[in-house]
């Protein structure tokens, strides 16, 4: 039976954060991840810009072809872990092999939701989430020409948007009444549904999938409302979940995703969870939830790595955050989602219709940024976050925020240098 010091599965922005964080503490133990997909470590936010053609396969490489090699990494690729013997330190492989580990870390990501449509199980429904399913979609395009996707949330508008820049006629379904109503306001959903409308993609809102047409492939679907659309290709982009099966019926805590301590640490002993499929602490509502984003997962990674290695480390920064592209227009938006001002917060919001522009910032009742939506020019995004984890009472200068050119030079002198200290080493170019 083989055994590794530490034993990774999953392979992707978690994984290379933990390989990363151990080798630069730890040069001699041995690691080994395992990986279900077949393919080198890629970044799935370039999925989008991969079928669109904008970029090669090579340069979705999240690290180059010989990280694991130089990281000295033991590689178990296209392979599934059927189960794990926590009480024992075993991992149970679907080739039937076992491996022991002295820490493990679990960074199995998330699922595509699937909803519970009759029909969504033929040819030419796809999901959009790995490089295989867009693998499978780019086959598929030579002979589409209507696509509908489900769901209005990131995923399915950045697969909506790349379908319609292929030349197919797309339509977008969401039951909601507004697309992307968990991330963004009703004023930033307009502005996307609009952006879309003129550039010839259909949004339908209040609507979703009554009936599925076709024997092996979809033909067409008939909406709740009674509209039919021609479809020869379906993307189902309802969302995703934390995959806890490795989890569930151990003893693990799960809520949602595995939960974890601030070390990235299970209930479980010696074994760490992070990305995707784990329920981190998130700093702006004070508890865990899960935070499916790619730098909360890298930096989850590392943060479990030095624990892992007996180096105390803890991850306080993670919250909700997006930075999405929609055909011309910019998004980015972090925290809290609160539509309306009340006795708990404070929203102050500025727009210029003209230059297509929006900024908008939640305040709780202490001054503290807390929430923020930009559309349009989204630079210096940083520095918002930076204010928000620094628990900083920016009521002194709120209308500054509101300025397109807003910088660390909006900020009272004092204060700005508080800022910078632990990203400043003044005499040093």
């Amino acid at each position: 039976m083989r055994k590794y010091d530490y034993l990774i599965i999953g392979n992707s922005a978690a994984a290379v954060g933990c390989i990363e964080g151990i080798r630069s503490v730890d040069k001699k133990s041995t690691i080994a991840v395992i990986s279900e997909e077949k393919h080198h470590v890629y970044s799935r936010a370039l999925i989008p810009y991969y079928l669109e053609g904008k970029i090669d396969r090579d340069k979705m490489n999240y690290r180059p072809a010989g990280f694991y090699e130089q990281a000295r990494v033991s590689l178990f690729i296209n392979e599934k872990v059927n189960g794990i013997k926590y009480e024992e330190n075993k991992v149970c492989l679907s080739s039937g092999e076992f491996i022991e580990y002295g820490k493990l870390l679990l960074a199995t990501g998330g699922k595509p939701i699937i909803p519970p449509i009759k029909g969504l199980d033929k040819n030419n429904v796809f999901t959009f989430l790995s490089m295989d399913d867009v693998l499978k979609i780019e086959k598929a395009l030579s002979s589409a020409k209507n696509a509908v996707v489900l769901g209005g949330g990131v995923i399915g508008l950045m697969a909506a948007e790349v379908l319609h820049k292929k030349g197919l006629n797309v339509h977008v379904l969401e039951l909601a009444d507004r697309v992307l109503a968990p991330v963004v306001d009703e004023h930033v959903s307009c502005i996307i549904e609009k952006a879309f409308n003129e550039q010839g993609a259909s949004i339908h809102t209040s609507n979703t999938i009554q009936e599925i047409h076709g024997k092996e492939n979809v033909e067409s679907i008939t909406l709740q409302d009674g509209t039919s659309i021609p479809c020869d290709l379906l993307i189902v982009g309802v969302g995703v979940s934390p995959r806890v099966e490795l989890a569930e019926g151990t003893g693990m805590e799960v809520n949602r995703g595995i939960v974890v301590n601030k070390k990235m640490q299970t209930t479980v002993p010696g074994v760490f969870a992070c990305g995707d499929c784990a329920s981190i602490y998130d700093f702006i509502l004070g508890e865990n939830r899960p935070l499916p984003l790619w730098p909360n997962a890298y930096a989850g990674g590392r943060v479990a790595a030095f624990n892992m290695a007996g180096i105390e480390k803890e991850y306080t920064w993670g919250t909700s955050m997006n930075s999405m592209h929609f055909f011309d227009l910019n998004i980015i938006n972090a925290g809290l989602n609160i539509s309306y001002s009340n006795s708990e917060y404070e929203i102050i919001h500025t727009e210029d219709e003209n230059k297509k522009t929006y900024r908008k910032f939640v305040l709780d009742k202490n001054g503290v940024l807390v929430g923020l939506i930009l559309a349009g020019p989204i630079a210096r995004a940083g520095i918002f976050l930076n204010l928000m984890r620094k628990n900083v009472d920016v009521r002194p200068f709120k209308e500054e925020l509101l300025c397109e050119n807003f910088g660390y030079a909006s900020i009272p002198e004092e204060l700005r240098w508080t800022l910078l200290k632990d990203d400043v080493i003044l005499g040093v170019v």
